[in-house]
């Protein structure tokens, strides 16, 4: 009788690049020696990238691993939890809350303006007081494994979004670490504070970096930003933020 893995190599890709990803790698890459060399063969990899969705042609001279590749595509999306305000201030520390506290409102806000991206709608203000709230993530929780983080090192990105009142000024400032396992502090981005005066054009204004080449250990991210208003007015008349993310992404730009 005909045996499955007597089937030629490129049909058993064929059938063995419709299962799920784990399946692939906890099961069939177990069944035999002959199930084992497919799962490690990139076209698999390349294959399900391709039923999938998850691929380009622009990317085959840049990709290195197919299943690394294939595992980061299927893994990215925003880490931030709650990033627009839409559930309050669920999943957010609200590490410091002077004067009138945080607040959430919905764009564009009095004195304000639209936002430029099509599904956000609603903002974090801050008061004339202190404001700054946090989120903590573990990169482990979200999928990502130790040896994926200390060997390929994949980039973290990380973009928020900030902008003032007309009729306010507003101070705006943001820190994001990558820490180690005992949350030691490995690499930190902490731009300097952004001032924006009385009367500025209240556009919304977009901040972005991108960690690389960061070593080995990382195994959070902390993320924490806010600011207050320069004018000290009572009310909610402070640096406004939304559309905070963090996305861990594949080894060429997607």
């Amino acid at each position: 009788m005909a045996n499955i893995s007597d089937l030629p190599e490129n049909v058993l890709v064929d059938l063995l690049s419709l299962l799920p990803a784990r399946e692939l790698i906890l099961r069939c890459r177990l069944v035999c020696t002959v199930w084992r060399d497919v799962v490690d063969l990139a076209t698999l990899w390349k294959r399900k990238c391709q039923r999938e969705v998850l691929y380009q042609e622009k990317w085959d001279r840049n990709v290195q691993d197919w299943k690394i590749f294939y595992f980061l595509c299927s893994l990215k999306r925003n880490l931030i939890k709650n990033p627009c305000a839409e559930e309050d201030f669920q999943f957010w520390k609200l590490d410091v809350n002077e004067g009138d506290k945080w607040k959430v409102e919905n764009l564009p806000g009095e004195h304000g303006r639209a936002f430029p991206h099509q599904g956000v709608h609603k903002y974090f203000v801050t008061s004339h007081g202190r404001c700054r709230k946090s989120q903590l993530i573990s990169l482990k929780n979200m999928g990502y494994w130790d040896q994926l983080m200390d060997e390929i090192q994949p980039d973290i990105t990380i973009q928020d979004w900030y902008a003032a009142r007309f009729d306010c000024g507003s101070r705006y400032s943001l820190r994001v670490r990558l820490l180690s396992a005992d949350y030691i502090v490995l690499h930190q981005f902490q731009p300097e504070d952004v001032l924006l005066e009385q009367w500025s054009d209240a556009e919304w204004r977009q901040i972005s970096y991108t960690f690389h080449n960061y070593g080995p250990g990382v195994r959070h991210i902390h993320f924490y930003h806010g600011g207050q208003d320069t004018q000290y007015w009572a009310g909610w008349y402070g640096i406004r933020v939304t559309n905070s993310s963090i996305t861990i992404g594949p080894e060429v730009a997607t």
